[in-house]
């Protein structure tokens, strides 16, 4: 048998080419509405597991846990067995007055304000997505009628900071649509190790609204934006599936 993930409790046996990755373990059950034949493999500390298929292609979901640490750990674990894409599918909050609840932001680079990417490289290396990954994500979103933006995200470490508005408002006038905790790491971990990243994030806080308040809509429930949950799943499995047809070809 295969060497077993310290982790995530994997080994190659139980591979595919294409794993998505939420943060949060709850959301795996939502995945699985999408798949068929699934079949729970491992849940060790944040990280649960399971295996299923989209239009007969092989899929991992495995949960990540919260931030680039975990992150980090769920990427090279990963790739050890032999997952060649992976994509995030997180939530985020807005840091544009245009992006509304359950929209969703398509990154095409993220600022790398965490900790876990810069154990890897030099912060001045770029932490992007494979763009025939991103390029999948957006032909899905388009395809499926699914209201989507394109850019900048930045991945950070706390939300609990003294100066989270002044910090925000900074990133907001350059141009960043969105903040989260791990794409940074997904995105320079993954390229590092050659493998091939996208990520789509769920908008679950307006920007200058209440954090605490909208993340509670959220883990509550709130209509729109579990929708944007279930568009961004179906995303990116769409995504994967071009990806599936195009190696075929």
């Amino acid at each position: 048998m295969s060497e077993l993930q310290a982790h995530l409790r994997l080994s190659k046996e139980d591979s595919a080419r294409y794993a998505i990755l939420p943060g949060d373990p709850g959301r795996i059950d939502r995945i699985k509405e999408f798949l068929t034949d699934t079949k729970e493999i491992a849940y060790n500390r944040e990280m649960r597991s399971v295996s299923g298929y989209y239009k007969g292609i092989k899929i991992l979901a495995v949960s990540t846990g919260m931030g680039g640490a975990s992150t980090g750990i769920t990427v090279e674990e990963l790739h050890n067995i032999g997952v060649t894409h992976m994509i995030r599918i997180g939530s985020c909050g807005a840091l544009d007055k245009k992006i509304k609840l359950g929209d969703l932001v398509l990154v095409n680079g993220a600022v790398r304000d965490d900790g876990a990417s810069k154990t890897y490289i030099n912060a001045i290396y770029p932490a992007i997505p494979d763009t025939c990954l991103l390029m999948k994500t957006i032909a899905a979103s388009e395809e499926q009628k699914i209201p989507f933006f394109i850019g900048i995200a930045r991945s950070h470490d706390s939300f609990y900071t003294d100066r989270e508005d002044e910090i925000d408002a900074y990133w907001a006038k350059r141009g960043v649509l969105g903040a989260d905790m791990e794409t940074a790491a997904l995105f320079t971990i993954g390229a590092l190790r050659g493998v091939k990243t996208a990520s789509i994030l769920n908008t679950v806080v307006e920007y200058e609204t209440d954090l605490e308040s909208n993340i509670g809509n959220y883990v509550d429930g709130e209509s729109i934006v579990k929708q944007g949950e279930r568009n961004e799943i179906l995303v990116a499995l769409e995504a994967f599936a071009a990806a599936e047809a195009e190696d075929v070809r």
